[in-house]
């Protein structure tokens, strides 16, 4: 099937876009008004799922952090959209941002609350409809820390799984969320969350926010047979890994404008095997005759664990090939040279 389509998300009865607007870029590679402005376009293409977070804009600072949700904020009661949207958001898990609830962030009771309540007053809404834990609380190699193998972390002093669980039940209950989901999270991690909510009766986790590209498909090994027999279905960011798919950086280019030249942070699209396999994804979409951008998007939306394709973009060529990718017709044989490729070096980007 090709063009926007609508997708369960979890076990629930909603239903969202199988592209989703992600909105780290607001409030520092892009201003207000062009937000607004890419805001009305892709509500307008038919993606009425958008995804935010407390800590956003990215790269994390103390001057921009919450400028993503205030601009999704006031672009809602702008539009008087929020009946009519699909709002995700996220806590921030365990890490050290001075500036950020007033530094040492953890995922306990106390700290969920007053995230939350920072993000609806951003958003100007009583509530979110998905709000996620950004990432765990426990230590886990995340974010491509993973290129030496597994770590085995003490995590004796992690909020227990349970009582993470039982706050984000009461924010339920209070009308402040409705679904609960996770991010940059493991196999281990999303069963522990799914065995809390069938023990103590609480909300059942309905999706992960995970890496996953043609170049970092770690995913598959685990995450999508919990997803499909689960039904915790994969919301993928990067899905043209941070641009590099697109070929804009082979050959060490760094354009003007992109990410890339203004905030560097692509070491996970730096690692030995990165430049070979990249150019060999793009010279695929030009033998197919596909802009590579359209290549690397449907390969992710068009797999069956994937419930939304997280997508951002800074300019409207950009969005003009992303919104494009839906039409692109994944075919056996395209699949099997992408697979085939692949094999050649899995997971370069991980």
């Amino acid at each position: 099937m090709t063009g926007l389509e609508r997708r369960p998300l979890g076990r629930t009865d909603l239903t969202v876009p199988n592209l989703c607007l992600g909105t780290m870029m607001y409030g520092d590679q892009l201003d207000e008004a062009e937000s607004f402005r890419q805001m009305d376009r892709c509500f307008e293409h038919g993606i009425d799922f958008f995804d935010t977070a407390e800590i956003y804009t990215i790269p994390p600072k103390a001057e921009t952090q919450g400028n993503s949700e205030r601009i999704v904020g006031s672009w809602i009661k702008d539009r008087g959209m929020r009946d009519r949207l699909i709002l995700a958001s996220k806590v921030a898990g365990r890490t050290n941002m001075p500036w950020l609830r007033g530094g040492d962030q953890r995922v306990n009771p106390a700290q969920i609350r007053a995230a939350i309540e920072g993000s609806l007053s951003r958003l100007q809404t009583d509530y979110i409809d998905l709000y996620q834990i950004h990432w765990p609380d426990r230590r886990v190699p995340i974010f491509g820390g993973d290129l030496t193998g597994y770590t085995a972390f003490n995590n004796d002093d992690a909020t227990p799984i349970h009582e993470q669980l039982h706050t984000l039940a009461e924010l339920v209950k209070e009308g402040k969320i409705r679904h609960v989901g996770l991010s940059n999270e493991t196999s281990w991690g999303v069963m522990s969350f799914i065995r809390a909510a069938e023990q103590h009766n609480l909300p059942r986790m309905v999706s992960i926010q995970n890496c996953y590209n043609l170049v970092n498909r770690t995913y598959e090994a685990g995450l999508a047979e919990i997803a499909m027999e689960e039904q915790v279905g994969l919301l993928a960011y990067s899905p043209i890994g941070q641009g590099a798919l697109s070929g804009k950086y082979l050959g060490g280019k760094k354009p003007a404008d992109s990410r890339g030249a203004l905030f560097g942070r692509l070491d996970r699209y730096e690692t030995p095997s990165a430049e070979k396999m990249i150019a060999a994804y793009v010279d695929l979409a030009h033998e197919l005759g596909v802009d590579p951008a359209i290549l690397a998007m449907q390969f992710v939306t068009s797999r069956p664990w994937v419930t939304s394709n997280i997508f951002g973009a800074s300019n409207d060529a950009q969005l003009d090939a992303i919104l494009a990718s839906v039409d692109m017709e994944w075919t056996d044989d395209v699949m099997q040279k992408v697979n085939a490729l692949h094999a050649q070096c899995p997971n370069p980007c991980p």
